[in-house]
């Protein structure tokens, strides 16, 4: 028997469980065969401190001294460019305070990004402070402190049942039968469907598409010194990765928990986007993938027990945020189980603890 079950494999699940692990035996319940199968294994794995709401920004904050420290540190350079052509310059010098990135020469830009088109770029914005996340070594870091604890990280365990057994939870899985005097829900997409299957009111957490494709370098050259790239209003973005330029319309489009595919025409649409602004054209996609973003109704994130049932974890609403804030939202869901007091300001708190969508 465990103290804590958490339903969920992604960085949100993991960094909890490892959290959690130091004061209770935790075991981590994940569907699929490998961890961070979905939101987390298709993230564009960047930590930029301002990206977000107010508590997202908190949380970033938060979480910066683990992202540059922690194991040797995560964080790579790749700073960002803001671009824009001449009829956007009031959403140019709206997102250019906003996400901190001053208006710098348009030589400057090309020297950052060459396949920029100088007949169209009209403004650009660099922020230097933005930075690559090794995302998959996080995710397995924070799962051996699991196991290091004495707890357990079981792939392939699809939970199919729930029920409450006096005070305890019994979680039903396709290889067995699991119980813990606490639930940790940290589904994903899939979190209302967790809450629903163990008769606790769901959160009306919605999850949104994103769709990506995998580019060949423009040109043959060497992208692995460019920023991430893109257009004002975030209609979408370039990030180089491995050799290679993934490049995303930046959709956000609800659907049903799944196993997300890219759509076609929302990708074709981002695509032209971003042709319109470098002057290579664009070459047939090496890949194409899409990934579920998930957020609640304020689209902040939700951590916590729930205020009706306490022994029901909330850990879920993480949007595109889940690994830059993973190391402080994890830290702030184990002291709120633990009865401990929050490090973070109070006004924080109130604005991603539960109770505040159950008013």
């Amino acid at each position: 028997m465990s103290d804590i079950i958490v339903i969920g494999g992604g960085i949100a699940g993991l960094s909890a469980a490892a959290r959690l692990s130091a004061d209770a035996k935790v075991t981590v319940l994940e569907a699929e065969n490998a961890l961070g199968y979905h939101a987390s294994g298709r993230s564009a794995a960047l930590f930029e401190q301002n990206y977000g709401l107010p508590s997202v920004v908190a949380l970033n904050k938060a979480s910066a001294d683990y992202h540059w420290h922690a194991n040797g540190g995560y964080l790579s350079p790749r700073g960002f460019l803001l671009t824009a052509s001449a009829d956007q310059e009031e959403a140019f010098r709206k997102d250019s305070e906003t996400l901190g990135a001053p208006e710098i020469p348009l030589a400057r830009a090309m020297e950052l990004v060459p396949i920029l088109n100088p007949e169209r770029l009209a403004f650009a914005g660099y922020h230097e402070a933005a930075y690559d996340i090794d995302t998959d070594r996080m995710m397995q870091d924070f799962a051996r402190d699991v196991r290091a604890s004495g707890g357990a990280v079981l792939t392939g365990e699809r939970v199919t049942g729930i029920n409450r057994k006096g005070t305890d939870w019994e979680i039903t899985t396709t290889k067995g039968v699991h119980v813990a005097e606490r639930l940790l829900n940290a589904a994903g997409a899939w979190a209302d469907r967790v809450a629903e299957m163990a008769a606790v009111p769901p959160m009306r957490i919605t999850p949104n598409r994103r769709s990506m494709a995998r580019l060949a370098a423009p040109g043959g050259q060497d992208v692995g010194h460019w920023p991430m790239f893109f257009g004002v209003g975030e209609t979408w973005y370039a990030k180089p990765d491995a050799g290679a330029l993934l490049v995303s319309p930046a959709d956000e489009d609800p659907v049903e928990p799944q196993d997300a595919w890219a759509d076609d025409l929302v990708l074709a649409e981002g695509l032209a986007r971003y042709q319109e602004m470098v002057s290579v054209p664009v070459t047939r996609p090496i890949a194409t993938w899409a990934g579920l973003r998930s957020f609640a109704p304020d689209r902040a994130l939700v951590l916590g027990p729930d205020p009706d049932e306490p022994s029901f974890i909330w850990c879920v609403g993480q949007g595109g945020y889940g690994f830059q804030t993973a190391p402080a939202a994890s830290a702030l869901l184990a002291d709120l189980v633990m009865g401990r007091a929050s490090t973070l300001p109070a006004d924080v708190v109130a604005q991603i603890t539960p109770d505040r969508l159950r008013r």
